[in-house]
């Protein structure tokens, strides 16, 4: 026996839309975040947004997840996060090889 197909209807809408019931549904559903199961949707006219899938019985629904997209990386790539000047490093002692030679044994060998 063959299941009946079950044309459900389909609805993309934002998180805040949803009723408190299913906002605790879907969080519940995902619990370590939206992250990972996140899905660009690309619109029509060029825009996009993010979400997540979430099926009830009747509904398939595509809920939008608001997301920050950081426009600004590329000038982030200019900047120098390494400072090449050592603090205290005047202040560090040099190899001091006359201490290491009276402390050796006949056995060691200085390369």
């Amino acid at each position: 026996m063959t299941k009946p197909n079950i044309v459900k209807k389909h609805i993309a809408t934002s998180f805040h839309n949803l009723s408190p019931e299913l906002q605790e549904a879907v969080k519940a559903k995902y619990p370590l975040g939206f992250t990972d199961a996140m899905i660009r949707v690309d619109k029509p006219n060029g825009d996009f947004f993010y979400a997540v899938p979430y099926d009830t019985d009747e509904i398939a629904y595509m809920v939008k997840i608001d997301v920050k997209v950081d426009d600004n990386s590329h000038d982030d790539d200019d900047k120098d996060y390494y400072d090449d000047e050592i603090k205290g490093a005047d202040d560090i002692q040099g190899d001091d090889d006359s201490s290491d030679a009276s402390d050796a044994s006949s056995d060691d060998v200085n390369i």
